[in-house]
């Protein structure tokens, strides 16, 4: 359910309000645990979401009171340290824009089992994948890369990997 305006509209304390409105970074943690089902298939896919809007579409954060509710989008932040990798899936369902704050991060978008194009963006890159185009990450530098993540959705499906994914077949039980 989406943040509602019912306390705006009908004059209630609008300083709390307002408060009702903000994250803070302080508010935030990095949580390595959402994802962690993922190494199972290594350990360079060990990496951090840093909830802000909405939860994505790899965990249930339903019980996290410090997750703004999202309306139509999912905004985090993800932390991959050095060596780390996002794997190759695909949302197709809908688009997800990757925009980076620190360090370099390495974006694939992946053809079937061998085609892949590269590039590495820094400081203030962005990159929006539509739907449907398979996409990968990595942080090849030697500081933790940190960027924003935003899917075009309240809560998007569980992304799917390919085949030819180490991912594939990874379960999170």
């Amino acid at each position: 359910m989406p943040i509602s305006t019912d306390p705006y509209v009908q004059g209630e304390d609008l300083a709390a309000y307002t408060d009702s409105l903000i994250a803070t970074k302080d508010s935030r943690d990095a949580d390595f645990d959402t994802l962690s089902f993922q190494t199972k298939a290594g350990p360079q896919y060990r990496r951090a979401q840093i909830r802000y809007v909405g939860s994505g579409a790899t965990g249930n954060h339903e019980g996290d009171s410090r997750i703004l509710p999202s309306g139509g989008f999912t905004f985090s932040n993800m932390l991959l340290p050095p060596g780390a990798e996002g794997p190759e899936h695909t949302h197709h369902d809908v688009e997800e824009a990757f925009f980076v704050l620190e360090g370099q991060v390495r974006v694939g978008i992946h053809r079937g089992d061998g085609e892949a194009e590269y590039r590495t963006l820094g400081y203030r890159d962005m990159i929006v994948v539509p739907a449907g185009v398979a996409r990968s990450l990595k942080n090849e530098g030697d500081t933790d890369a940190l960027f924003c993540v935003i899917i075009g959705t309240q809560k998007p499906q569980i992304p799917t990997y390919p085949e030819h994914s180490p991912m594939h077949g990874v379960t999170r039980d």
